[in-house]
């Protein structure tokens, strides 16, 4: 599934990671009230990012990573079933450890 897909350059593939769906204090919050999760788990990079003397920088992140990310970043894709997400490196906030 995610094996064919080669993001280009300076993107990223991530799927996010599942949201909670009860509270701490045991209440259960229904798909309809939750919020898409800003983390993610990297399952593919690119090549790197291509710098103004066309040379190539790695990125920072790898795959297996797990990241967070804007509310509103990248682009949100479905394949075989699967959400995912293709996003730029520049897009993710954090690398979670």
């Amino acid at each position: 599934m995610t094996k064919n897909i080669k993001p280009l350059h300076d993107k990223v593939l991530i799927k996010r990671v599942e949201n909670e769906s009860t509270t701490s204090g045991g209440i259960i919050i229904p798909d309809s009230a939750q919020e898409k999760t800003q983390i993610g788990v990297v399952k593919a990079v690119g090549t790197g990012k291509i710098n103004n003397d066309g040379s190539v920088r790695a990125l920072n992140v790898k795959t297996g990573d797990k990241v967070l990310f804007g509310k509103f970043s990248g682009t949100d894709i479905k394949i075989d079933g699967q959400e995912l997400l293709i996003i730029r490196e520049d897009e993710i906030l954090a690398i979670v450890e």
